[in-house]
């Protein structure tokens, strides 16, 4: 993607915007996408954990997975989905940050929750967000297994996660977007054909 890519300034309106997001949906790597479903379909079926992180959009966005991951899965299937967002508890985050850094929020609960073999997506419009990246440094050498959820041009994160699921714009609502999209065919795939709502 060119400088000019990014860069590039489409005055907004409702009808240019669902334009760009089709054109974005049509670059997609279906393959990809599919991929990532099953490696989290598979973990949930195996009942290892899987731990979500990011900052800012992309922590409710993890916190949204989660949300309807566990609930939808286990309503669904009455087997529990083991899920936890690494965000969603604010003492917790805030402790870290205080004694620590805010650098090793994710790592640092990471040591205390993952086991090996439990998977760890980290969501980052830009993949470049040093917690997550340290979340998944400390993933891949402690025997996890590691997914990286990313727009841009995949930043460190693309590189460093074992999978990937990329989005690539340099737009951060569009990649969000599709960030979303993506947490609810992930919902509809763990819940198979008993999905209505």
């Amino acid at each position: 993607m060119t400088t000019a890519d990014r860069t590039q300034k489409v005055r907004f309106s409702v009808p240019a915007y669902f334009e760009q997001l089709q054109a974005l949906m049509d670059r997609l790597d279906l393959g990809e996408v599919e991929a990532a479903i099953e490696l989290i379909r598979s973990a949930g079926q195996e009942k290892r954990k899987i731990l979500v992180c990011g900052n800012g959009g992309s922590a409710l966005t993890a916190s949204h997975y989660i949300n309807d991951w566990n609930k939808m899965a286990f309503l669904s299937t009455g087997t529990p989905f083991r899920g936890t967002c690494l965000s969603d508890n604010m003492g917790l985050m805030t402790a870290y940050s205080n004694d620590i850094s805010y650098d090793d929020v994710y790592s640092e609960q990471l040591k205390n929750l993952m086991d090996p073999g439990d998977l760890v997506i980290a969501v980052s419009g830009s993949g470049n967000s040093e917690n997550v990246v340290r979340a998944l440094s400390y993933a891949n050498e402690a025997g996890g297994v590691t997914l990286a959820i990313s727009g841009y041009d995949g930043g460190k994160i693309k590189k460093l996660a074992q999978h990937s699921l990329w989005v690539p714009s340099f737009d951060m609502q569009l990649c969000e977007d599709l960030h979303f999209v993506f947490g609810h065919m992930v919902m509809k795939a763990l819940c198979g054909d008993s999905i209505h709502a």
